[in-house]
């Protein structure tokens, strides 16, 4: 299998109301079935305001955001604004019932936030089902009024939005492979702002082109909004400065090609050639994989074009190298490329004395088929996916509101284990037994609770288990990268340490969709502090009822 990703959660623009510190930005977002093309292909597809990607949002730091999403579609919807770290206000976090219960037919709801202490590239998507396919959009939040960028000022910032495309409906994809228990249908293409581009059959007329002058900088916003799929990235014949990678500052350094999975964000500047180069570039993406499943082997492509000083045809095309497909070194070096920026204006408050250390085993199983019935997973059974063995269901109520009103008897169990129950060698031979256990289990975490959390992936090929005598040596607690979305890599693990300073329930899953939906999740419950400021707020009044 490949590397496991996990996502640690947290139009019309009216005239803004100033409140103190930041302005109040609202947007309206329609969710309605809009006819759209691609690869010769037409489909009614779920969209936001009829549009593919979905609109943009811009705040500033400090800014607060009313989001009214109104809900036109047959399916239940949520939203999620991946990223956004949502200081007491988990109401508005978006995943379908983890924070809410989601938002039904004809129905709508405010998502009411503001944005402290972050700037930078997230996106929002839907958080349901695999509505996301098609309901996202770049979440753009700009420093502080007059606050500089801590790098040259770009000539001009455009947002480049990796997606999947599906023929038919990702929603029937899904259905069809919970029913057969084996793996769903593979995307036909990804696309760049929705655009697949020339390399696919019927799709030249469909390409992204970035048309840019000479001798300036540009800020290219990376957002992978794919499904399933870790896509290298990069232009031909230029290089990348990277400045920032999920909304945090990074010491900035020089790549010809990046990786980023799915959930993550990347902000690069390009610095475009002094003089017109008599040539088009191609910039594109391909999928990283490194496990055995079927995958959408494809190439999505857009242009680079320079502005001509005089009007020419016929340029040459220059084609960008990506690493081959399971290049596994280059995304580990790339990774350690990158590094918090940790001065005094942007500190990385790395946790130092830890209170709770936890290790949890991540990775794929199987479930036992319904009986007198052969599922199309491993030996006639179902794909499952757990951590620490422990595959999630999902509730029928959301946990939030289970927990804020103290009822959470027979909704889920705050015993989540914080080890797995079977040790084995995890990147050795798998054991007999590959069935998951089914829960809906939380962690307790008391209030600024500080945690550190090994992830050991148990897959069979790869970099080995984690020593807990000999690798914490090598930690990097002065400068590592904040994330959002980590990477799991094969067959190997990763350290996180967090402060639990955020009163909520908190959902943190594969950002791989098809294993998010074979149960590769969990929730963290952070209790409540002893000040007021240290509470979770009550829940709003339109908040949806299951």
């Amino acid at each position: 299998m490949g590397g496991i990703f996990l996502s640690l959660l947290a139009i019309t623009s009216l005239l803004p109301l100033y409140t103190i510190g930041g302005t109040t930005r609202s947007y309206e977002f329609n969710i309605e079935l809009q006819n759209v093309t691609r690869l010769c292909h037409t489909k009614s597809m779920v969209t936001v305001n009829g549009k593919f990607p979905g609109p943009r949002i811009v705040a500033r730091e400090g800014d607060r955001l009313l989001i009214k999403v109104t809900n036109h579609v047959s399916s239940n919807i949520t939203i999620h604004w991946h990223g956004i770290r949502q200081l007491r206000s988990g109401w508005a976090d978006g995943p379908a019932y983890i924070t809410q219960c989601p938002i039904q037919t004809g129905q709508s709801y405010v998502y009411n936030y503001t944005v402290i202490g972050q700037r930078g590239t997230l996106f929002w998507h839907a958080h349901i089902s695999w509505l996301r396919a098609s309901v996202y959009g770049p979440l753009i939040i700009l420093p502080k009024l007059n606050v500089p960028y801590p790098f040259t000022k770009p000539y001009k910032e455009v947002p480049i939005i990796f997606g999947e495309w599906f023929n038919t409906d990702p929603e029937a994809i899904i259905s069809q492979a919970t029913q057969t228990g084996g793996g769903p249908n593979v995307s036909d293409a990804y696309t760049f702002n929705g655009l697949p581009g020339p390399l696919y059959n019927c799709s030249a007329k469909d390409t992204f082109k970035l048309k840019v002058k000479t001798g300036k900088t540009y800020l290219l916003r990376l957002i992978n909004a794919a499904l399933n799929d870790e896509l290298f990235f990069s232009i031909a014949n230029h290089t990348l400065t990277v400045v920032e990678a999920d909304a945090i500052y990074v010491k900035p350094f020089k790549t010809e090609t990046l990786i980023l999975a799915p959930g993550q964000t990347t902000n690069v500047l390009l610095k475009t050639k002094s003089k017109f180069p008599g040539a088009n570039f191609l910039m594109s993406a391909r999928p990283y994989v490194t496990g055995q499943g079927t995958f959408d082997n494809s190439t999505v492509a857009g242009i680079l074009e320079y502005e001509s000083p005089v009007p020419m045809k016929n340029l040459p095309l220059f084609t960008p190298t990506l690493p081959s497909l399971n290049d596994t070194s280059f995304v580990s070096k790339f990774s350690n490329r990158l590094r918090s920026l940790a001065n005094s204006k942007f500190p990385a408050n790395v946790p130092q004395k830890i209170d709770k250390h936890l290790f949890f085993t991540v990775g794929l199983g199987t479930a036992p088929c319904a009986q007198n019935r052969t599922c199309q997973g491993p030996n006639g059974a179902r794909f499952a996916a757990s951590i620490n063995n422990v595959s999630f269901v999902q509730p029928s109520v959301a946990l939030l509101q289970s927990h804020f009103f103290n009822k959470s008897k027979g909704v889920y169990s705050p015993y989540f284990p914080i080890n797995p129950v079977h040790w084995f060698n995890y990147t050795g031979t798998p054991p007999n037994n590959t069935f998951v256990s089914n829960g809906t289990k939380l962690m307790v975490l008391p209030f600024n609770t500080s945690v550190e959390l090994v992830m050991q992936d148990t897959s069979i090929l790869g970099f080995g288990n984690y020593d807990p005598k000999k690798d914490p040596k090598n930690f990097n607690l002065v400068d590592p990268i904040e994330r959002n979305t980590v990477g799991v890599p094969s067959g190997g693990w990763v350290a996180i340490r967090f402060l639990a300073d955020n009163p909520g329930v908190w959902f943190m899953h594969c950002h791989l969709e098809v294993h998010t939906g074979w149960g590769l999740k969990m929730a963290w419950l952070v209790l409540d502090g002893e000040l007021p400021n240290q509470k979770l707020l009550p829940p709003p009044a339109d908040l949806p009822k299951c």
